[in-house]
Order: structure tokens, then sequence, then C-alpha cells
């Protein structure tokens, strides 16, 4: 999977630095990347209307504490790779409505995967793998500090830029 290119704000939001990687190649999301989105934000709708009788998830900050559930409840296991992956999905769109983020696709060295790119710069974070990592790791996910320092680390990237 891909991780977070901008080596301060991967490092900020616990991903690994890269080391003279060539730049990645992005483009605008396909039908079919469109429609891989829209299942693992099924899922995730789905698991949080059976579990917890949410009947909608909104894409913004508000869903945080419904989202935040089912990590504290470990409703997936470390080895369920894409259910854990879709909630970075509906992460990621929140991190999107915060944040003045676009999903797009990335291409690297590690394949071509959904992230979050700031305005048309390198800058990206990658909320698909951003939960599932730190689960399979055995960390605890706060949902809020994730936004919190993601938050931070782009703004404090903006002014380096202005």
């Amino acid at each position: 999977m891909v991780f977070a290119t901008f080596s301060c704000l991967g490092m900020l939001l616990g991903e690994a630095p890269h080391q003279a990687t060539p730049e990645p190649k992005y483009s605008e999301l396909s039908g079919q990347d469109r429609e891989r989105l829209e299942q693992q934000r099924a899922l995730i709708a789905s698991t949080v209307k059976q579990r917890y009788s949410i009947p909608a998830l909104t894409r913004a900050k508000s869903d945080l504490p419904i989202l935040q559930r089912p990590l504290d409840d470990q409703v997936f296991k470390k080895t369920q790779t894409y259910e854990l992956q879709s909630l970075g999905v509906v992460f990621g769109d929140i991190l999107a409505s915060e944040l003045r983020l676009r999903w797009v696709m990335m291409t690297d060295e590690f394949g071509t995967d959904p992230t979050l790119r700031f305005k048309n710069s390198s800058i990206n974070i990658n909320a698909l793998t951003m939960i599932s990592k730190r689960v399979e790791r055995g960390e605890h996910v706060d949902l809020q500090r994730l936004l919190d320092k993601a938050r931070e680390s782009l703004s404090e990237t903006e002014k380096q830029f202005r």
C-alpha cells in the first residue's frame, strides 16, 4: 500500500519517511476507483447501522464518534485489512471535508492507491491505511487526535510555503 510521501506530514501521522524515492504521479479517480471507494463506504455504513442503529453517515466531523465506536469495540480484527481500510476511507471523507483535501489516485513505487491530496501539491495523506496500520501494530486509534494532528501539520506546511 501507498505511504504518505510528504515526510514531515507522514512522520507526524505515524508513517515512515522514505529516502530518495521518485516523485509520485497523481490522477483523477476513474469510475471504477469511485465505485471501489463507494463499496468501502457502504461496508462501514452497513456495519454502524447494524451494530449501533446509526441510519447514515454524513462524511462530516460529526461522524467521528460513530467511527470511533467500532475501533473502541474492536469490531474488526487486525487481520481484517479490507474492513479497516474501509474505515480509513470513511475517515478520509471527514479529513477531506475538514482540511480541503480531495481523493485522487497516486502511483508510486508501491503501486496505485487512493489518497487524499492537498490542492495540487505533493502533500498527501494516506487515509486508506492510516487506521489499518495502527490497528495491525496493536495501537489504540484516536480519530479526533489523528484529525487534529493532520490539521496542525497541514497548517504548518501551508505557512512554510507562503
